[in-house]
């Protein structure tokens, strides 16, 4: 499979996109992997890429966004950080993704048994992480349903606050980039939240 180039990107429209994302989730589930020469990828994206999507994943070692999207070099800007949060720098490598690279999709990706939101829900206190996790609270002061045992030991409750943090995720991206926000007003782009089961391998989009 040759990486893609900007011509093809060009004639993408955000729905094309993630249908892309979905089929490549659909081989990586069923263990089907597109033959792809890596070395010529190296050649054809030295003088430049053009990919079709910016994701917003975890640093969890289970969800590399190239393998269970099946992409190649070029293919993907991929953005990672323990929760999938969202800070000023990550708004602006999407901006740059999209606005200036011409990417069609945004996706927030969280996964099941996420450590960095079992982390917030049990009020870890360490170091620097301390700063990280305060940005997943929102979450789980959004999770009203959960009356009793509300940590990281509740696995309803993780799945739970999991959803809220990948949906608050793609709601500030729309309120603090008003670059971000037009684009998609304006259909160029689209911003949709994406769920990672590290157990099956498969991804559900929040469309």
């Amino acid at each position: 499979m040759r990486t893609d180039k900007k011509r093809s990107r060009e004639n993408l429209t955000p729905l094309m996109a993630l249908e892309l994302l979905k089929a490549g989730n659909e081989r990586f589930v069923n263990n089907i992997k597109t033959h792809r020469n890596l070395l010529q990828q190296v050649n054809e994206t030295a003088t430049g890429q053009f990919p079709f999507a910016a994701i917003l994943s975890c640093i969890d070692s289970r969800t590399s966004a190239e393998l269970i999207f099946d992409q190649g070099l070029g293919d993907i800007f991929s953005i990672r950080i323990a929760g999938n949060i969202l800070n000023e720098d990550i708004l602006g490598s999407m901006e740059f993704a999209c606005k200036m690279a011409g990417s069609k999709l945004i996706v927030v990706l969280g996964h099941t048994r996420c450590g960095a939101i079992e982390g917030a829900c049990n009020n870890i206190v360490l170091g620097n992480i301390t700063a990280l996790l305060s940005k997943i609270k929102p979450a789980i002061e959004q999770e009203t349903e959960t009356l009793k045992e509300r940590n990281g030991n509740n696995p309803l409750f993780l799945q739970n606050v999991t959803r809220n943090n990948i949906f608050l995720s793609v709601e500030k991206i729309k309120e603090r980039s008003s670059i971000l926000n037009d684009m998609e007003n304006s259909q160029e782009i689209k911003i949709i939240g994406g769920l990672h089961d590290i157990e099956t391998g498969q991804v559900i989009f929040y469309e």
